[in-house]
Formats: C-alpha cells, structure tokens, sequence
C-alpha cells in the first residue's frame, strides 16, 4: 500500500510473499528487488505511541440535563475526553447523537473506560451505545458492541497521519544513506513537512538539490522507455498529460501540490504528505476518503533502481497517473472502505488484494499482458519481469490472493491477471462482503466524510438519494432522444 505497510508474516524466509506494503517496492538492477516495507500489526503500533485514540457514540433523548447525565459516568471514571459533537438523530426527531473522542494510556484507563461505558449503556440503553476502537478492549463479551476505530471526517486523517511505523528521518543501519550527514538532514526537512502538515492545507513547496534531481533523472529517463510496450492503456493515456499539466520531465521532480491538484480535478484524489510507513489500517484508511499519503523525499543517489522504503520516484511514476484514471480510483477507494471497521485479520486480507493489485496488479489488453501496479511501473526489472513468460499468471480470484505468500526482498514469483479494473472491483466488493460488520459504509463526496448505514433509516435516505439522481439521468436520456 502505498502509503504504507504492514507486517511481513513471512519475513522468516525471504523467498515466501509477505503482506503489503504502503508502497510498492523497487527492484534493484543485479541486487533485491523488492524493499522491505513492511506493514505492521495494531499490537505493534499500540506499543510504539503508547496511547490509544477511540471514540464513544451514543444517542440520548433531547430533554434538559440529558447530556450532563449522559456524561457523568466518564467523569466518574476519571475518563478525559478530548472532543464532543452533536447532531440531531437521523431516524429520531427526538434524540441527539453524541461523539466523544478519548484516549487510553494503560490498563488502568481501560478498566476505568469499560465500566463507564457500562454505566453509559445503562442510561442510554445499549443498543444505543458504540465504542470505536481499532481492537477490542472486552473481548471476554461475547455480546460487545466494539469496532475498530476509524475517520468518518476526511479531517481526522490527522489523528494517525504522523504516526508512522519507520523510516522517517531515522534510517536504518544498512540504508544507502545512512553515513551520508547531507541526505540524513534533508530526509529530516520531509519528515518535519510531513509532521506539521493538516487537512486543508497546501502541501509546502520544495527545492530538490543537484544530487536528488540527478537520481530522478536516472529514474525517470530509464522507466519512460518501457511505458508504451510494458504499461497499460490507461496509464499510456494519461501520462503525456502529467506531462502537460505537472511539470513531469527529466530535469524536475513535480511538486506534490500541483500534482494533488490535477488529480483531484480528474477523479477526487488527492496527495497528503507522509514521513514514513503507516501502519496497513491508517493507510488503507486514507483510501476511503480518496488521499494517498505520500513520502516527499527521494531515495538515495548510491543506488538509484533500489530504494529499502517508499520514495517520491515510486509515488509520482508508480502511483500518481492511475489514480487519474476514474474507473482505477473508485477500484482503490473500494478496498479503502472495505477496511473501515475491519478486524485485524480482514486487514491483513485487503492489504494482500492490495499488494497484488494497486501495488503489483497486471491485466490484459488486447490479449496482451500489462502493468498497472506501482510497484512494477517504477521498476525496471519488476516492469520486464511482469510482462515475461518467466513469472507465473493466475486468475484474478480474490479467494486465492489473500491465501498467497510472496516475496519483499526480491522479485515477484506470481501475478494475478484481472481483466479489467472494473471486474476487480466487483470482486473485491463481493468478497469483502463477507467481512463481518454490522454495517456498511458509504462515502459522501460532497461532505468528505463517511456514513454509516445500519439503519432502515439510513436505508431510505440514500434510496431517496439514488432516486433524484436516477431521475436526472432520465431527463437527459429523453432530451438525447428527441
């Protein structure tokens, strides 16, 4: 995933698949081909920022003091909340709706939450009562109303867009750039654009050096060569437009504002600077709402076709021109809201579609075998690779990707060929059917938030909804035909 991550349940061995990654990796030319991104468990973020973020929804008649009541089983329990907002209940003109956001910081803090929810339940009712978190803090409750928590505001991509899992400004030991004092500040100068950036906000211009622009020149010469024979017909078409539109040449690394801007004009995507490694759940998240979290920086001149992280070579060449694409966008977004409320173990099954699609992902075209993945378009070895008779092909079937192990440290055995963007989409939306939530989610483009519809009520809205629409789409159809 590009963004991105997750934990390799098989890095024991360096020739069986991993789970996925934010970003695809970048063969070397004569060395591993693919870096070790990992993607990491919740129980490993949890222990690296030591706090957890969760949110309390619940709804209460609106009558005089009903909040205050309502709240007084936090404020017995010594729980702090950091946010409180209100709304009228859909399906109930006569309640209000409450979320209260808040952290925990240790097991004391969780038994103390468990019993004012508890206690909540018992004013509120517990049918009326809805703990977000990203696990389950009772898990002894067969009956437990918790799910892991996710944004419903595009905004609140700022919780966990700082909070990433490694790399960063700290680079490992055996990283090309490790005893280079220069690159280790300018990686620290990205991360710090990256930590202090919010929704909303124009990404910060930069001006690459000498050496980093000599490392994109190699990149972006060599790659471009292989396009019109080894890509797709939907990056073929809109490469020649980033041309145009962003700046895209040898000699400049296109800012990542004025690429955001181009894509959100073409299908509602957008760029969101990031330091380093999500973990799989925070970067599929950022899917949903249409944002692809991306590194700034680039990877060191040492070894230009080999990088050990995500890198701006591999977002830009490798990510950026298919999410210009509608029918790959709302492919993408698809798997983003499939995660939004997910286990952990359902995570794990989304970040493998997703490496084995948006990251390594191959179709066919006019019989032919073409690229789509990032991590095969910013690769030269993995771009030949892909195409060739030498790697093995099999059906596009959800069932039999989220079971395949594969490699990160070297090039990919296998492919699973979709005929098209659209099939792959269908696929994945009946698989992740079977994903066990109460619920399903909606996105809302106009408000860039998403909804949740577990109510008749909800039900109706967007029936009523899809009915306007529907009409709309009549009356043109009518005017075409007179």
């Amino acid at each position: 995933m590009d963004a991105k991550r997750r934990k390799a349940d098989n890095e024991d061995a360096a020739s069986e698949p991993a789970t996925k990654s934010s970003k695809s990796a970048s063969p070397t030319e004569g060395g591993p081909s693919q870096l070790d991104w990992k993607f990491s468990s919740y129980s490993q973020y949890v222990s690296t920022m030591g706090s957890e973020k969760m949110s309390v929804v619940f709804s209460i008649p609106h009558q005089p003091s009903a909040l205050v009541k309502a709240l007084t089983p936090f404020q017995n329990n010594s729980i702090n909340l950091t946010h409180i907002e209100s709304r009228p209940l859909a399906e109930d003109e006569n309640k209000y709706k409450f979320l209260c956001n808040l952290e925990i910081c240790n097991e004391d803090d969780e038994k103390r939450l468990k019993k004012a929810i508890s206690e909540l339940k018992e004013i509120s009712g517990r049918d009326c009562v809805k703990v977000l978190s990203r696990r389950d803090i009772d898990k002894k409750d067969s009956e437990s109303e918790e799910v892991p928590w996710f944004p419903i505001k595009i905004s609140e991509l700022d919780r966990f867009a700082s909070q990433i899992l490694s790399y960063g400004s700290e680079l490992d030991a055996d990283h090309p750039g490790f005893t280079d004092e220069v690159y280790r500040k300018r990686r620290k100068m990205f991360a710090d654009i990256a930590y202090n950036y919010k929704h909303g906000e124009p990404i910060p211009q930069v001006e690459y050096n000498e050496a980093e622009l000599a490392t994109w020149r190699t990149v972006f010469t060599k790659l471009s060569t292989l396009f019109e024979t080894h890509a797709c017909k939907e990056f073929r078409k809109v490469w020649p437009l980033l041309v145009q539109n962003c700046n895209y040449n040898k000699d400049t690394i296109p800012q990542l504002q004025q690429v955001s801007q181009f894509l959100k004009d073409c299908t509602g995507f957008t760029l969101r600077p990031v330091a380093g490694l999500l973990s799989s759940r925070d970067f599929l998240a950022g899917l949903a709402f249409r944002v692809f979290h991306s590194t700034q920086y680039i990877r060191h001149g040492a070894n230009p076709f080999y990088t050990p992280e995500p890198d701006v070579c591999h977002e830009l060449i490798g990510h950026v021109p298919l999410f210009c694409d509608p029918e790959f966008a709302a492919f993408s977004q698809e798997i983003g809201l499939a995660s939004l409320g997910a286990p952990d173990e359902w995570i794990e099954k989304l970040a493998t579609l997703y490496w084995f699609t948006i990251e390594f992902g191959v179709c066919r075209e006019e019989g032919a075998l073409k690229a789509y993945g990032a991590g095969c378009i910013s690769s030269i070895e993995e771009l030949e690779n892909c195409v060739s008779d030498t790697s093995k092909k099999l059906p596009f079937e959800c069932e039999n990707i989220v079971s395949t192990k594969y490699p990160i440290t070297t090039i990919q055995p296998v492919y699973f060929v979709a005929p098209s963007f659209s099939e792959a989409k269908r696929k994945i939306r009946e698989f992740s059917s079977q994903i066990p939530r109460t619920f399903t989610v909606h996105y809302n483009p106009y408000t860039q938030s998403v909804q949740l519809i577990n109510k008749r009520a909800n039900c109706v809205k967007m029936i009523r909804d899809l009915a306007n629409d529907m009409k709309t789409l009549e009356d043109a159809v009518n005017k075409l035909e007179d």
